[in-house]
């Protein structure tokens, strides 16, 4: 089996990838009838060197591999006809930014497995970013912090090396007794929670977080059965949110009352309440002053987040009254960061952590018949159709909805 690495061609540049030198050196070490070439690229994290110090062939031979890995949408041109790719293509929930790149996908006879469906038997995904982007928000929103407040400043993520480096920076700041709200316990709210203990922060009960001061900085995390009640006042429960989200309504507000930086990395399902709406950033204790909000749902569920923000350009402005973009440094305003795709301001780890994941998950479906079923689960087209799993994509592709 002849696996390929390929260069990542989508704009702006990502310097992520699916596999690091050491991966790859678990996967021929484990599996002799293993191939793997990188093509070489001027951007990767992982430079050629270390690829070819690692014994893995660097060469712009991907027309010879039978299976290519990307992190990224590959673009129309650069796609090879026949080939298997594994990518996130950004089409799973019919996404019309990338109609035309499924439909070149069907053209060309190219079987399409998408890292965001590689899943177990029981749909829980094997491997992700998630934890990544959980850890490079919570840095980005005290970097938001100290700038808004004008208490102190901090680099970017990007211009440091790893996780460490993150939070020994975090460290040093001269935190006021503020009040921190984490929403979410998936991967990316537990990759936030990482960085708030590892500043050493204090973590405090819900009741404590709502009814005491501190003289200390503290947190709190919370998911679904805090922020959410069920409509008819029944008792409800995590389960129950998730297969009957339109039965409740938020209750997010008292939260909202008390926080001062707020860190949403929750997962919002279609049909589930908003955290906290418009109308609710209006009221005169609606207390919160910065979101770093991981989870990016544009025009949702964190109302402030009004677009996603750039690497380049992380931070804009709330305003409540007019409900519109302004100078996050405005004394009313809320600074907002929604920069989207967060783990590239950390691509070094990032990698290491996805590579992992794919060299325990995804590999060995390879040389096992699929005994787990993965790549049947994670494989969108075949044949130049659509497999059984994503039929629903037909009127997608066919550009009738």
């Amino acid at each position: 089996m002849k696996f390929g690495i390929i260069r990542e061609r989508k704009n702006p540049p990502d310097r992520r990838v699916v596999l690091s030198p050491t991966a790859c050196k678990k996967i021929v070490a484990s599996h002799p009838n293993a191939q793997i070439t990188v093509e070489p690229s001027p951007i990767r994290v992982f430079n050629d060197e270390e690829y070819a110090k690692a014994g893995i062939a660097v060469a712009s031979q991907m027309e010879a591999c039978d299976v290519l890995f990307g992190v990224k949408e590959v673009p129309i041109e650069a796609l090879i006809p026949n080939k298997s790719y594994f990518f996130f293509s950004h089409t799973i929930k019919k996404q019309p930014y990338n109609r035309k790149l499924l439909q070149a996908v069907l053209e060309k006879n190219i079987t399409l497995y998408d890292h965001e469906v590689i899943t177990d038997q029981k749909n829980r995904r094997l491997v992700a970013f998630g934890r990544y982007a959980g850890i490079v928000g919570a840095y980005n929103g005290f970097r938001t912090y100290g700038i808004k407040t004008r208490g102190y400043d901090i680099p970017k993520a990007e211009e440091l090396p790893d996780q460490q480096a993150l939070i020994a920076t975090l460290k040093k700041i001269p935190l006021p007794n503020i009040k921190i709200l984490l929403t979410g316990k998936g991967r990316v709210g537990n990759g936030s929670k990482e960085m708030l203990d590892g500043m050493g922060l204090k973590e405090v009960s819900v009741l404590d977080y709502l009814n005491n001061e501190f003289n200390v900085p503290v947190y709190c995390q919370i998911d679904v059965s805090e922020y959410n009640l069920r409509k008819d006042g029944v008792k409800g429960n995590m389960q129950d949110f998730f297969d009957n989200p339109g039965e409740y309504k938020s209750n997010f507000f008292r939260f909202a009352k008390v926080t001062d930086f707020y860190i949403a990395g929750h997962f919002y399902g279609d049909g589930a309440p908003f955290l906290y709406t418009r109308e609710d950033v209006k009221q005169p204790d609606f207390k919160i002053r910065v979101v770093a909000d991981i989870s990016c749902d544009i025009d949702g569920p964190v109302a402030t987040t009004l677009r996603a923000s750039t690497v380049a350009d992380p931070i804009y402005g709330y305003d409540p009254q007019t409900e519109t973009e302004t100078d996050f440094m405005a004394p009313n305003a809320v600074a907002v960061m929604a920069v989207d795709n967060l783990p590239c301001e950390l691509p070094r780890d990032a990698s290491e952590g996805f590579g992992q994941s794919f060299v325990d998950h995804v590999i060995p479906a390879f040389f096992n018949g699929d005994a787990n079923g993965v790549l049947e689960r994670a494989r969108m087209t075949q044949n130049g159709q659509l497999t059984a799993n994503f039929a629903y994509l037909q009127d997608y592709v066919d550009g009738k909805e």
